[in-house]
């Protein structure tokens, strides 16, 4: 059968694309290689009733994109872990400390990270995130590393330590790694943000009532009809007005323009043809940071009894822990710690990430109720996290980063400034929009 749109994934960017491609009366066909829709967004609940968020949970004030589409379904958003009471707390080799400064603050590095977080906002204010390439800078501020930045502003290597352990919280690489051009970039994105490099009021600080993956499942059940799933996808040929997709079964679907939804990473396992050298190069250039998530189910925030709000920067095998809903600690797991995790034995995983946690929280982190690892980086339908973007990699890639080539449409988070849950809803309805402005 010949559909208008065949969209490749059923994550929140397929989903997004193919919801406003049937909304608008469009012959849609959506091919999922799992067996359930919303990829690296998933959740279960515990048997009394809690829901345990196993991917993307949290957005922010700034994810106008995921707002909209959630009011759209009906959807009730709540304050996020931003609203626990207590203190932070970060662990490093030498010990732990909770709230400000770290422990590995001297005297004057806590004003030195607030002024080099008041010049990193400004420098932000001079980078369109739409168009950094034409930053008269760009290639210079490309070139360098945030950390490297830094150091040419005269940061302490305690303030530089203060800095990368944030950064590696989020899992998505090395401040020593990060081109300073992105990370300037993903500030721009969100206007109005807190001070400094990341602002976890502006970012984080709302979640969906009922779980994150509830946004997938409301748009999979309206849209199943028009969803295959275990139907992985090995070849697609871009024709104007006929498009073919063979699955890896060798059956092959046609339609008159394909959206593109699948992470960069099995995108790359994809032969397409009819679309120009240069985007493809572009595509196959971006990166994902290899990254883990762990969960782990208690009956009580047993942390509260500290004065511990949950969240925790550290550098151990873990970068982070937040809770993420009562008694429920989430954690991830950076790129530079993600060999380490791969290369402890399968049974000695959970053991081992349970042990880091009690290190920070207490003995009873030793004794969860239920505990949940994904593996995200070696997922063969993910093969990664949030884009990472080395020195030198924004001009790499290039301005066709996020561009269609009709009919031939990208969108996934990859494809946004700053990735996550906002970036899959932003462009899927984007790439929708542009395909039906072509009709």
């Amino acid at each position: 059968m010949h559909h208008d749109v065949i969209v490749l994934g059923a994550g929140l960017a397929g989903l997004a694309a193919a919801r406003d491609l049937a909304a608008a009366g469009t012959d849609v066909l959506v091919l999922e290689a799992r067996d359930r829709v919303g990829g690296r967004v998933e959740q279960t609940r515990t048997p009394d009733g809690r829901t345990v968020q196993l991917g993307g949970e949290v957005v922010g004030r700034g994810h106008t994109a995921y707002l909209q589409l959630a009011e759209e379904l009906g959807l009730k958003l709540v304050p996020s872990y931003v609203e626990e009471p207590g203190r932070i707390s970060r662990a490093t080799p030498e010990g732990c400390s909770a709230g400000d400064p770290p422990h590995w603050f001297g005297p004057g590095d806590a004003a030195e990270h607030q002024r080099l977080g008041a010049e990193f906002t400004a420098l932000a204010a001079s980078v369109d995130p739409d168009d950094p390439w034409s930053h008269p800078e760009a290639a210079a501020l490309d070139r360098l590393s945030v950390a490297g930045w830094l150091r040419s502003r005269h940061a302490s290597p305690a303030v530089v330590r203060l800095w990368d352990i944030g950064q590696l919280a989020l899992a998505g690489g090395s401040y020593e790694r990060i081109s300073l051009l992105a990370a300037l970039r993903k500030s721009a994105a969100v206007p109005g943000a807190g001070s400094g490099d990341y602002d976890y009021e502006d970012w984080e600080g709302l979640r969906l009532a009922e779980g994150s993956a509830t946004l997938a499942e409301v748009m999979g059940r309206a849209l199943e009809p028009r969803i295959r799933l275990g139907s992985p996808v090995a070849a697609v040929d871009v024709r104007p007005g006929r498009c073919s997709v063979r699955l890896a079964t060798g059956e092959v679907v046609t339609a008159a323009a394909v959206v593109s939804a699948l992470p960069v990473g099995p995108l790359r396992s994809v032969s397409v043809t009819g679309v120009s050298e240069a985007r493809i190069a572009s595509l196959h250039r971006q990166r994902q940071a290899l990254a883990a998530k762990f969960a782990a189910v208690y009956d009580r925030p047993f942390w509260r009894a500290a004065g511990l709000n949950g969240l925790s920067e550290a550098e151990g095998v873990l970068g982070s822990t937040w809770p993420q809903s009562e008694g429920v600690l989430s954690a991830l797991v950076p790129p530079e710690r993600y060999g380490v995790l791969l290369g402890t034995p399968a049974h000695l995983r959970t053991p081992e990430l349970l042990a880091e946690m009690a290190a920070v929280f207490g003995d009873e982190a030793h004794r969860p109720l239920a505990c949940h690892l994904r593996l995200w980086g070696t997922d063969p339908w993910t093969q990664g996290y949030v884009t990472q973007w080395p020195p030198g990699e924004v001009t790499a890639v290039g301005p066709l980063h996020g561009t269609h080539e009709p009919p031939f449409y990208v969108c996934g988070s990859d494809q946004w400034v700053a990735g996550y849950m906002e970036g899959a809803v932003r462009t899927g309805r984007a790439a929708a929009e542009e395909a039906l402005r072509r009709g």
